[in-house]
C-alpha cells in the first residue's frame, strides 16, 4: 500500500493543474511531434526523432508520479496555536534578529526560496511540534543557528 503523502489544499490543487496540463496539453503536442519524425523516414539517425520519444518517456513518468502522489494525497488543515506547528502553519521566527515567516508545506510543495519548508527539512523537523516563545537550534552549513518561533497562524 501506498505512503500517504500530506499536503495543503493549494499544494494539491497545484499539482492538479501540472497533471492538467501535462496530460492535454503537452503530451499531445509531443505525441504529434513523434509522429511527424517518425515520418521523416529513417529512425536510426533521426535525431528530432529520438529527442521526441526520451521526452515523452520522461513526460510519461511525471503524469504517473503526479497521479500516483495524487491518489495518496490527504489535505492537512492547520491546527493553529493551540497544537503547535505542523502541515499548513505560517511560522514567523527571529533568527540573528531578523524576523522570516515560513510556510510548513508537504514535502512535495517544498520552495525553500520561497520560504516553504517541509518538516522532513533540518528547519522544519526542528519547528514541528514547537510552540510560539519556543526556541530551536539548526545547524546549518555556516554553523548552528538558534531559532525563536514568533508567530504561529
Amino acid at each position: 500500500m501506498a505512503k500517504q503523502v500530506q499536503m495543503t489544499k493549494e499544494g494539491i490543487e497545484t499539482l492538479r493543474k501540472e497533471l492538467d496540463e501535462l496530460v492535454n496539453d503537452k503530451r499531445p503536442k509531443l505525441v504529434e511531434r513523434l509522429a511527424n519524425a517518425r515520418q521523416q523516414g529513417d529512425l536510426t539517425e533521426n535525431s528530432d526523432y529520438a529527442n521526441a520519444k526520451e521526452e515523452l518517456e520522461f513526460l510519461d513518468g511525471r503524469i504517473d508520479e503526479l497521479e500516483d502522489v495524487l491518489k495518496t494525497a490527504t489535505v492537512v488543515k492547520a491546527n493553529g496555536k493551540a497544537q503547535g506547528v505542523d502541515i499548513g502553519a505560517r511560522v514567523t521566527v527571529k533568527v540573528n534578529g531578523d524576523r522570516h515567516i515560513f510556510d510548513i508545506v508537504g514535502e512535495w510543495e517544498a520552495d525553500p526560496v520561497n520560504k516553504k519548508i517541509s518538516p522532513e527539512s533540518p528547519l522544519g523537523q526542528a519547528l514541528v511540534g514547537k510552540r510560539v516563545g519556543d526556541k530551536v537550534e539548526v545547524e546549518a552549513p555556516a554553523g548552528k543557528l538558534k531559532y525563536e518561533i514568533l508567530a504561529i497562524e
